[in-house]
């Protein structure tokens, strides 16, 4: 399949490991030249060598943090002038910690908010002019599948990452016109650092294992597995692909089945 993506120009935030680092590399693999950015320069830079060397395109990095707004701004300006045009934006941060309702602070829920919902709308305001000017662009956030069936102790990301499908919604009906489309990917279980960070977590409080606690979650899905970061990377490749030109404002869920609703 033609995806359309050689020689265009992708942002991926939080690109330096897990599912940001996939979905630059499979990107990447589609001709498409990228801009990285991730708090870890070293990182970033070890992954631009490495896409440089395998795929011959361009890569521009920057370390920063993405609630840092004004560092967004000034990354997706200077994106711009490097490439001279902006196509696929890609939002991306780690999620909030797992805590229950009643241990979360104010400034537990003001750092969940600027991490996942102010980070998307800061990048999407920067990056949607560019798009403009071509008629064309595609904006895909990763989200959860928990923005469909809520998990667990994730209360922050339960709460604050449904925010993003309404933002992503709003702006597919606002700018639909000028052909950019709007949509989120929502992972669910993953085999990412993240996870296993949850599962270390998880295993200690239930007095299990860190392999218990994958194969507890992989029961829970349809095909009986954890995905991989490659398999949501895919479908963020095809969303910000020509061919996905009559896809917007919808939530795709890369899960094994494990949301049961219809």
């Amino acid at each position: 399949m033609n995806t359309g993506l050689k020689g265009r120009t992708a942002i991926v935030a939080a690109s330096s490991q897990g599912l940001g680092k996939a979905t630059a590399q499979a990107l990447a693999a589609e001709g498409a030249n990228l801009a990285l950015c991730a708090r870890n320069q070293q990182a970033l830079e070890s992954l631009a060598a490495e896409i440089t060397a395998k795929h011959k395109v361009e890569v521009f990095t920057r370390a920063f943090d993405v609630t840092d707004t004004a560092s967004v701004q000034s990354f997706v300006e200077d994106v711009a002038r490097k490439f001279g045009r902006i196509d696929v934006c890609v939002t991306n941060a780690g999620g909030p910690p797992a805590k229950d309702f009643l241990a979360l602070t104010p400034e537990d829920w003001r750092r969940a908010f600027d991490l996942n919902l102010l980070s998307t709308i800061t990048f999407a305001h920067a990056a949607v002019p560019h798009m403009q000017k071509n008629k064309w662009g595609r904006v895909v956030a990763i989200t959860s599948v928990s923005v469909k069936q809520p998990i667990g102790d994730l209360i922050l990301s339960n709460t604050i990452r449904v925010g993003v499908v309404g933002l992503m919604r709003s702006l597919a009906n606002r700018f639909g016109r000028d052909g950019i489309t709007f949509n989120n990917v929502g992972p669910g279980y993953t085999r990412t650092d993240r996870l296993k960070q949850l599962a270390a977590s998880r295993a200690a409080s239930a007095s299990a294992t860190e392999e218990e606690m994958f194969q507890k979650w992989a029961a829970d899905t349809a095909t009986g597995r954890i995905a991989e970061p490659e398999e949501v990377a895919d479908a963020i490749v095809f969303l910000a692909s020509e061919r996905a030109a009559a896809i917007t404002g919808q939530t795709i869920l890369v899960d094994n089945g494990s949301y049961k609703g219809l």
